[in-house]
């Protein structure tokens, strides 16, 4: 499945616009890596935990959706955007949540 962001892809003509099509991930985020990544906050440096966490979610969320779109027998989704939010559960807890949308598509070599 081509998954683009742009509204149309070079070389291809779309020939018919399927309808919109998302996927979404929420994963919970681990009290003690929440506790390391804080440090690392503060000291400085990446959270390599949160950071396989997001790209997880991410790969999760665009799975989804194009499952979606062959579903209703796109082979292209257009217009693809990804969200990204975090949600508080209290104390220490939290949740991470991905979401992709975009526009199922057939598309044709042409242009």
């Amino acid at each position: 499945m081509l998954v683009v962001t742009t509204p149309t892809i070079a070389r291809w003509r779309v020939v018919e616009h399927l309808g919109i099509v998302s996927g979404e991930a929420i994963l919970g985020a681990n009290i003690f890596r929440d506790f390391l990544a804080g440090i690392r906050d503060i000291v400085g440096g990446r959270s390599a935990a949160y950071e396989k966490e997001l790209r997880n979610a991410k790969a999760i969320a665009l799975q989804e959706m194009s499952a979606q779109a062959e579903e209703l027998g796109a082979n292209a989704i257009v217009s693809a955007d990804l969200d990204y939010e975090t949600i508080q559960m209290g104390r220490g807890g939290g949740m991470l949540m991905v979401s992709a949308s975009g526009t199922a598509v057939i598309v044709e070599e042409g242009e």
